[in-house]
């Protein structure tokens, strides 16, 4: 006999993407298609459902119209988190209040949209499950620009946010070539990435027959070393007057000193731990401006590299979706403690699968750039990256237009929940 099918909640975690909204449109749907009664949405992730702020998403999304303006609209649409669950030892108290608030919902499944420190709270759940004897699943929906979650090719989010940055690189890189400035100029582009630089790489995509990239990309995989970068800069002014580079935010020395921290960097630490990175590009170019003279600006990417939904890839928003109906469909026939990934079936044609991977082997790792995708000297990519991410920016979602605006999913009242 099969089982009575339940609800289903959701949530949203970590830093907001292009393509997050449309994970939850592939959680909706599915959820809907196989038959759950309801389907929950947390109001600012695992946080608000301990405070017991929850929405019914049937009452927010009425109509396939919904549906898709969702997948066209930026940021977390039911609010996001950095809450940092505990050890299981130490405040049991915590999972009981989630575990009862849960049985209280009638809850089955319970998706988790987010990255790397979203799947700790996957983890968490789902050990606690076994430890109780609950029988809902815990399934993690892979979420992340920064695309640094391990055993998946690439993370939804992460192919619009490159999208963005080849294209706004590629326009900064012809604005500079358009003027005539003494003594040269330097425009330093600020780049999120804290330890992986796979969107810092992204730069490279500005290249193409009408345009030679930027002059320089450096990742954090690998120590930076301010004089180097100067004496290049200054090389590299006798040969053209205006040079784009590329840097991740999250750059250091050999000591492993962020050079943000060189600067005026924020003292702000999140709650799993990890300082704010912001200055990088700023404190590089005042050292260019004192040591070569020559005129500099420093342009921080920063909120709009995961909010550009008007510049989403269309590969991007439809892997998202099925992302999430994928994580729908492993708990619906029973996994649990695991996350989505993507398999690279095929490169031409482009190809993705999906699968489900153990989440204790994702949560608190990294995938990094590997170092032979970085040239020699450190300062570029090479192709094998670039070939590696362009399929991952084609195509495009048309954004819903109304008085020559983007039209988002919105519902009068709505924002007073967040």
């Amino acid at each position: 006999m099969d089982r009575v099918k339940r609800n289903v909640i959701v949530g949203q975690s970590g830093g907001p993407t292009a393509a997050i909204n449309s994970s939850l449109a592939g959680v909706y749907r599915t959820a809907k298609e196989r038959g759950y009664n309801k389907i929950y949405g947390m109001i600012h992730g695992i946080q608000g459902l301990l405070e017991g702020r929850y929405i019914d998403l049937s009452e927010h999304i009425t109509n396939y119209l919904d549906e898709e303006l969702l997948k066209r609209t930026p940021a977390s649409y039911l609010g996001s988190c950095r809450f940092k669950l505990p050890e299981i030892h130490e405040k049991r108290e915590v999972f009981d209040q989630i575990f009862a608030k849960l049985d209280e919902l009638e809850i089955d499944c319970f998706i988790y949209i987010g990255g790397n420190d979203s799947m700790d709270t996957i983890k968490k759940l789902s050990d606690y499950s076994l430890l109780n004897g609950s029988k809902i699943r815990f399934v993690g929906c892979p979420k992340t620009i920064d695309n640094d979650l391990a055993l998946t090719d690439h993370t939804p989010g992460f192919g619009s946010a490159a999208k963005y940055i080849g294209t706004s690189v590629k326009e900064v890189i012809r604005d500079g070539l358009s003027l005539e400035t003494p003594h040269g100029q330097i425009v330093i582009i600020e780049i999120m990435g804290r330890n992986a630089g796979w969107l810092t790489g992204s730069a490279a995509l500005a290249q193409g027959e009408d345009c030679l990239g930027p002059d320089a990309i450096y990742l954090p995989e690998l120590p930076f070393d301010v004089d180097k970068f100067v004496e290049k800069c200054r090389k590299g002014l006798e040969e053209k007057p205006s040079l784009v580079i590329a840097i991740s935010e999250g750059i250091h020395t050999e000591d492993g000193t962020y050079i943000s921290e060189f600067g005026s960097a924020s003292d702000y630490v999140d709650a799993f731990g990890h300082k704010m990175l912001t200055g990088t590009a700023s404190y590089l170019a005042n050292v260019l401006a004192s040591r070569l003279g020559c005129k500099t600006r420093a342009i921080e990417l920063s909120t709009l590299q995961r909010a550009a939904s008007h510049l989403a890839s269309r590969v991007d928003i439809m892997e998202a979706a099925s992302a999430g109906g994928a994580a729908v469909k492993a708990a619906d026939e029973g996994d649990s403690g695991v996350m989505i990934v993507f398999n690279r079936i095929s490169e031409d044609p482009y190809l993705c699968s999906t699968e489900v991977k153990d989440v204790h082997r994702i949560a608190n790792e990294e995938k990094l750039v590997p170092r032979e995708w970085v040239n020699e000297e450190g300062d570029n990519v090479t192709k094998d990256f670039v070939d590696y991410v362009r399929p991952l920016i084609q195509g495009d979602v048309s954004p819903v237009m109304v008085d020559g605006i983007p039209r988002h999913l919105y519902k009068p009242g709505y924002e007073k929940l967040l």
